[in-house]
């Protein structure tokens, strides 16, 4: 398989509102290695959230070409996007989006259900496994309001990771973090990312997506800068501040 996990060739996305025509993203082009660190960063309403919803196939694109895993993406169907959704990408927001009344555990493991054939044991089994790799074994009977942010951000990466994803995607990860729960989040990614998952991160802020190997700024919908980051912020190095 091509190390190229995606390719996208001046992608376009507009949203209509009656006869207003806005154009959010205005041919955007990049390829990404499998396994890379990736941020994407831009001040809001740069489009950096709408290009990330297209790259997991939340949202289609206008025109142009997306090649995921060497296939183009405009001949998949429902199915098709479904299934990728669920078993290739694994999903982090800043707003965490955990079932309130639901425990950590049984939030972890929602997405499994909609694999065929789920065994559940072994997927309560991966669950605790994961949550105690960060820090939550003794929180897995917990509902979501009894965490601190930083705890309910641990358990959605865990959630994003139980199905063994080729890609993560992080929507503004730290966002709603103090400093020292948003260094810790980043840690976990830059670890997951040594072992080999391919993270993508949405951020504005510079100091977050310095923790990436690689940055493409957004500015009004299109890619102006593509920068390799030598010396990237480790963020147990203490000098991630807020």
């Amino acid at each position: 398989m091509s190390s190229k996990l995606i390719s996208v060739k001046n992608i376009t996305k507009d949203y209509h509102s009656g006869d207003v025509v806005t154009h959010v993203l205005k041919g955007v082009s990049f390829d990404i290695d499998d396994g890379e660190f990736v941020s994407i960063m831009g001040s809001s309403g740069s489009g950096k959230s709408t290009l990330m919803y297209v790259l997991g196939f939340l949202d289609k694109y206008t025109s142009g070409k997306y090649y995921f895993e060497g296939q183009d993406t405009s001949e998949f169907d429902d199915d098709k996007l479904a299934e990728n959704r669920n078993e290739k990408i694994g999903f982090i927001f800043q707003s965490y989006n955990l079932l309130q009344r639901t425990t950590v555990l049984d939030n972890v493991i929602l997405p499994t259900s909609y694999m065929v054939n789920c065994d559940v044991k072994k997927a309560e089994k991966k669950a605790r496994k994961l949550l105690k790799r960060v820090g939550l074994g003794h929180r897995i009977d917990h509902k979501p309001n009894q965490l601190s942010g930083g705890e309910q951000q641990r358990v959605a990466i865990v959630r994003a990771l139980i199905n063994d994803p080729r890609i993560i995607l992080a929507d503004e990860p730290t966002g709603n973090l103090d400093s020292k729960s948003g260094e810790e989040i980043m840690e976990i990614l830059q670890n997951l990312n040594k072992e080999g998952k391919t993270i993508i991160m949405v951020t504005h802020e510079q100091y977050t997506a310095e923790c990436a190997r690689r940055i493409l700024h957004i500015k009004d919908g299109k890619i102006f800068n593509d920068e390799i980051v030598n010396n990237r912020r480790l963020a147990t190095n203490g000098d991630y501040k807020k």
